[in-house]
């Protein structure tokens, strides 16, 4: 990463580490703030970032340093993939030394260099981070302001922008208006890429509902394309003020997938809809309209099989959670580039859609749980997502952060 503080590094690096981890590839970010934490302290004053501060320049360095060991190590012992460093990187002789080390060791080296002009989205930026960075922890929010901004101008002083043409880079400028790209080659690199210019960090929210209530449901049958049921419809009828008390006279855009109990799910919603076909439910394959009792005792061994790697398992002429990660990419996509979405739709369609943005492994997902009746409220934020989930239609269920 390049760029000032308050540009939306953290947040693009957690961005990109989990879209490639929901994709299967072995990432990691390495943040260079959090091992100078460890190893001189939180609650530094601007000060520290002063470039006239020797003792504080030298301990950057150590962090700097120590961060691009680790990661080092991490590609050599722990056979990573892709690695993130997560700092300012914000001179020409930093990010010289950067190639120099990981030229040694053979690792490819793509720097993303985010710029930020529009005040308002650094203001939130500034804003985010003096709430939820470990370094104002405790701090009074008007302090804290005051101090990042300090620490801004430092860094100001001395920030180069890439020139070096010999770099392989994207500049991300006001992150979503304008990319700037150089010497990208390969799968990887152009994977990323692609992902990066469709993000943008302006505040936003995303709402994720299942479909109200199936008669399959009652029936306990998986897959089909069944109506409502009555407590589904009434759940349709309730979902318009649940959405309205929360999302206030915001713009939203309502997703679908092209099932009918989706569709009818959204009807009463008085937004611009959009159905997917990607969005359908995990293809059942021949167990489509079967219980599980059913399943185990026609296919017993697949039945065993499932329980033994869910995520994998794939059932027989239809899907696996696996395939419908990859399926959903695009969807992924499109969501990022958009600000309020409301997603209706199907359990394992929400859980794979989910685990992308509260960064569950491939084990852990296919057991999320995604109830009936609930809306799950995502607010990303440059440290994790907050969450928070109305359930029994108005009430408050849970408030977390991932």
């Amino acid at each position: 990463m390049v760029g000032l503080p308050a540009r939306g590094k953290t947040y693009i690096s957690q961005k990109v580490c989990r879209y490639l981890t929901w994709l299967g590839i072995k990432t990691k970010v390495f943040n260079v703030g959090n091992y100078r934490r460890q190893l001189h302290g939180a609650n530094l004053p601007h000060t520290f970032f002063d470039p006239h501060n020797t003792l504080g320049e030298q301990q950057r360095r150590e962090a700097a340093a120590a961060a691009l060991e680790d990661m080092m190590r991490w590609f050599r012992d722990d056979q990573g993939i892709v690695a993130i460093y997560d700092a300012t990187n914000s001179t020409t002789a930093r990010r010289r030394w950067l190639c120099e080390k990981l030229g040694k060791e053979d690792i490819q080296v793509l720097f993303i260099e985010s710029i930020c002009q529009d005040e308002e989205l650094i203001l939130a930026n500034i804003k985010d981070v003096k709430l939820s960075s470990p370094d104002y922890a405790k701090m009074d929010p008007d302090e804290a302001a005051v101090d990042f901004r300090a620490r801004i101008d430092h860094y100001k002083e001395q920030y180069e922008t890439i020139t070096e043409q010999e770099l392989t880079y994207i500049k991300l400028i006001n992150v979503g208006s304008q990319n700037i790209i150089n010497q990208i080659q390969g799968y990887l690199e152009s994977r990323i890429v692609y992902y990066l210019m469709n993000l943008h960090i302006a505040p936003r929210k995303i709402y994720f509902s299942r479909h109200g209530e199936s008669q399959y449901n009652l029936a306990g049958k998986i897959g089909g394309d069944s109506n409502l049921s009555e407590r589904g419809r009434l759940y349709a009828v309730k979902l318009p003020d649940l959405i309205k008390t929360n999302l206030g006279d915001q713009d939203l855009t309502v997703w679908t997938s092209t099932m009918k109990r989706t569709i009818e799910t959204s009807e009463k919603l008085d937004y611009p809809k959009l159905q997917w076909k990607a969005l359908d439910e995990l293809d059942a394959g021949v167990c489509d309209g079967m219980t599980y009792e059913e399943i185990e005792q026609k296919y017993p061994e697949d039945f065993a099989n499932r329980d033994e790697d869910k995520f994998n398992y794939r059932y027989r002429g239809g899907e696996s959670y696996g395939d419908v990660v990859l399926r959903l990419e695009p969807v992924i996509m499109e969501l990022e580039r958009h600000e309020n979405i409301l997603i209706i739709g199907h359990q394992a369609i929400l859980r794979c859609i989910y685990a992308y943005f509260m960064n569950y492994s491939h084990e852990d997902l296919p057991y999320i749980k995604i109830p009936l009746h609930t809306v799950i409220e995502l607010t990303p934020k440059a440290y994790g997502c907050e969450e928070k989930r109305f359930k029994g239609m108005l009430s408050v269920h849970q408030v977390a952060l991932s």
